[in-house]
């Protein structure tokens, strides 16, 4: 399989494993679809991180692949495409990219898809769609913009460069660089933590906040309200407010 669903201590990996490069073929990307819906049904996943390996995390589209269509065919294909990747945006719960090596075109807007992003030092991203005469398809233009801002989205798209990690932490592009050699095991640390956190009010956080961005005020108002309330009969709101009284801040331990 291009891409597999491991799970360790409350934390799903999805795997990305179509050697020498990760190139996101269709096959990958229908792959990535089911796992990910997989990964938001399961009870024993309450957390997720992406990662490539520890060589690359994915260069991109499968441009062969992608010679061989004509218009027809991508009018037909293009929407799974970008389903594919909104499949990882949608998990109901934290989410974080382990980027290691390469992440370019598609595999860039897969790193965007994520809650957070930790970068391998080695790390390089980019939008090189441009390149080939083309546009990024999977979501590049509209969540690096939302992430990083127009005029810095433009610039990366509107070039094709390449940034290394260090300026794709200043940019916001990644949100901490670490040692080639400590990404998954930072990835997984930070997925493990809030696996243990109250996953209703998790999800709860993460939609109110992705819906706000999406659209007006009054609409993230209003879904960040029913969810606060809503919150008010989960067990796990009253295990934290009665850890807080007894105990104090930060004790409380989850279901």
């Amino acid at each position: 399989m291009t891409v597999n669903l491991e799970v360790s201590e409350g934390v799903g990996t999805l795997r990305l494993d179509r050697p020498p490069m990760n190139a996101l073929d269709v096959a990958t990307q229908d792959r990535l679809k089911e796992l990910a819906e997989e990964a938001g049904r399961r009870d024993d996943v309450r957390a997720v991180v992406v990662y490539g390996g520890e060589k690359v995390f994915a260069a991109g589209a499968d441009i062969k692949e992608m010679q061989a269509m004509d218009h027809t065919a991508m009018v037909l294909r293009a929407r799974a495409l970008q389903d594919s990747f909104t499949a990882v945006a949608r998990i109901p719960k934290p989410v974080v990219a382990a980027v290691t090596g390469y992440a370019l075109g598609g595999g860039c807007e897969l790193a965007l898809c994520a809650d957070f992003r930790i970068a391998a030092d080695n790390a390089k991203l980019g939008q090189p769609e441009i390149l080939l005469g083309l546009i990024p398809g999977a979501g590049g233009t509209q969540r690096l913009s939302r992430l990083v801002g127009p005029s810095k989205a433009k610039d990366l798209i509107f070039t094709g460069r390449m940034v290394k990690a260090d300026e794709a932490l200043t940019l916001g592009l990644v949100d901490r660089v670490v040692p080639a050699g400590e990404v998954y095991a930072q990835a997984h640390a930070w997925a493990a933590k809030l696996a243990q956190g109250p996953a209703i009010a998790l999800r709860a956080a993460k939609e109110s906040i992705d819906t706000g961005l999406e659209t007006d005020i009054e609409t993230g108002l209003a879904v960040e309200r029913n969810w606060f309330a809503g919150l008010f009969a989960t067990a796990d709101r009253e295990i934290g407010m009665r850890s807080f009284v007894e105990e104090g801040p930060g004790k409380a331990k989850f279901l």
